[in-house]
């Protein structure tokens, strides 16, 4: 089974509240069993518009991901990010095929 994927680019205005966004979200990400893959951390934009973070949260499935995001834990933080930060996320199932031309 692929693995789900949490992927957030993020402009921090507040870093007080967007710190309790962290603490709120912590219990969902953890039930869902989320491992942060990129959290922050040195980037180069080498293409597009880039924002100050990003954030990369892996999942143990494309389900488990959707389902943190659905979880009432998770919906009830949304307001402290969206007071917080300008920012996108992405939800996305990971590729679990053939890789680098390798037969299909």
């Amino acid at each position: 089974m692929a693995k789900g994927y949490w992927i957030a680019r993020v402009d921090v205005k507040d870093k007080d509240l967007y710190q309790q966004y962290a603490t709120a979200i912590a219990g969902p990400l953890t039930k869902y069993g989320a491992k942060f893959l990129t959290r922050g951390g040195a980037y180069e934009a080498v293409e597009g518009v880039s924002r100050s973070r990003n954030v990369t949260i892996e999942f143990p499935s494309y389900e488990d991901a959707l389902a943190c995001y659905r979880s009432d834990e998770y919906q009830a933080a949304i307001s402290l990010r969206q007071s917080a930060a300008d920012s996108e996320l992405v939800i996305l199932e990971g590729y679990d095929g053939p890789q680098h031309g390798d037969p299909a």
